[in-house]
């Protein structure tokens, strides 16, 4: 039961990430890097830290930074 958790969570992140990169298509090039790596970092840290809220912001705050550094 715990694997079929995991995988609809899983499902349900890459279907959440779609959804908000359709919403990116009017942004700037950084703006969406800003954007993708807040998501990946988001997603990143909460697998990271067991689901913890803290990793979870954490991880969409480096990501974010990143994906904007990146994109510059």
């Amino acid at each position: 039961m715990n694997n079929a958790k995991r995988m609809l969570f899983l499902g349900f992140s890459v279907l959440v990430i779609t959804a908000s990169l359709s919403g990116c298509a009017g942004m700037s090039r950084r703006g969406t890097d800003t954007a993708v790596g807040a998501g990946v970092g988001g997603v990143a840290g909460a697998v990271l830290t067991g689901g913890s809220a803290v990793g979870t912001v954490g991880g969409a705050v480096v990501g974010g930074v990143v994906g904007n550094v990146i994109g510059k």
